[in-house]
């Protein structure tokens, strides 16, 4: 079998990587498992050392929309592609045409790669990360309280909206025969291990992971704000079931919320404290800014994923759970006395 992951060498990227190469095979689509013959990483960066010491591995390194154009981000005798690949949430707000070229362009151009693939007779299947970003709440246009998987989307920012149109375009191209798409709408990840990024939501990795290194970490929301979270491996293994799944186990073509862990800021803060003491979360500066915190705050909690539960997915069961799971993940970037 022949993997291409976009946005190969980020963290969910390499994550996901090492957890294919580790398992060596993946039953496609509900078929037999079958072996992995080479995993792609097409990304701006280079992947870690030990996934290119894999013979089963290669990089492409580049600009996705210029690799696309050029026809060398998708090889030819491609089974499968995890789209992984995208301008985040803040980075969208900052600049507009960023956000449509990473996230509008890149993946209609991917997924005219897949029909080409298609047209010449071999169909790929194609897993698109989308995000909870798609579901926001206004005054116009209140959220349920509870989001399900046929909740309306009504994204209030420019990531948002443009995660809900690349659903929309796996959609269509889906029912046309083009590809074999299947989007899942990611939760949260925390805790991210590396640096910060640009996400509107980078602070939830960042408040737990910067403290565990003895630096300090902004909050720019209150401690009462909700949040729905997902570990990265929970986030793993949704993404895995969304590909491995028969079409009948799928189900509809839209796209399947992925279990959340609906907790609080400040109960993030407390799970802190609780793993790491006191002297963790006095490195905590809650500092609020007005615009991340509107734009969070329009971010459901309370995510109700039946499909995803009928797929045998389930949510992390505490965020002290995940807290422990970072630190025995990363004991290198655990530096806190």
């Amino acid at each position: 079998m022949n993997i291409v992951i976009t946005g190969g060498a980020g963290f969910l990227g390499v994550l996901l990587a090492r957890t294919l190469l580790k398992n060596g095979s993946l039953a496609l689509n509900g078929a037999a498992p079958a072996a992995i013959t080479t995993v792609t990483l097409v990304d701006r960066a280079q992947p870690p050392a030990d996934l290119m010491a894999d013979a089963r591995v290669h990089a492409v390194v580049g600009d996705l929309n210029d690799l696309l154009t050029a026809k060398q981000a998708l090889p030819a005798g491609t089974d499968l592609v995890f789209h992984l690949a995208a301008a985040v949430s803040a980075e969208c707000e900052a600049d507009f045409d960023l956000g449509m070229r990473s996230n509008f362009g890149a993946t209609h151009q991917l997924l005219e790669a897949c029909r080409a693939q298609t047209a010449a007779g071999k169909q790929p299947a194609l897993v698109f990360a989308s995000s909870l970003a798609v579901f926001g709440d206004s005054p116009q246009q209140p959220l349920p309280a509870v989001i399900t998987d046929t909740t309306l989307p009504t994204p209030q920012g420019s990531y948002g909206i443009q995660k809900f149109i690349g659903e929309q375009m796996v959609t269509d191209y889906a029912r046309k025969g083009f590809v074999k798409g299947r989007s899942v709408r990611l939760m949260t990840v925390s805790v991210r291990p590396g640096k910060p990024n640009g996400a509107a939501s980078g602070f939830l990795s960042g408040m737990i992971r910067e403290p565990l290194a003895n630096l300090r970490a902004q909050i720019p929301v209150p401690a009462s704000t909700p949040v729905a979270l997902a570990s990265p491996a929970r986030t793993i293994e949704g993404i895995l079931r969304a590909a491995e799944v028969s079409d009948a186990a799928w189900g509809a073509r839209t796209a399947v919320n992925l279990p959340a862990l609906r907790t609080t800021v400040g109960d993030m803060a407390a799970a802190l404290e609780k793993v790491a003491g006191s002297k963790a979360t006095a490195l905590l500066d809650w500092q609020i800014d007005a615009a991340t915190e509107r734009l969070v705050g329009s971010w459901p909690s309370t995510v109700d994923a039946a499909r995803a539960r009928s797929m045998g997915l389930q949510p992390d069961t505490s965020f002290e759970d995940i807290v422990r799971g970072y630190i025995a993940g990363n004991p290198d970037a655990v530096t806190l006395k």
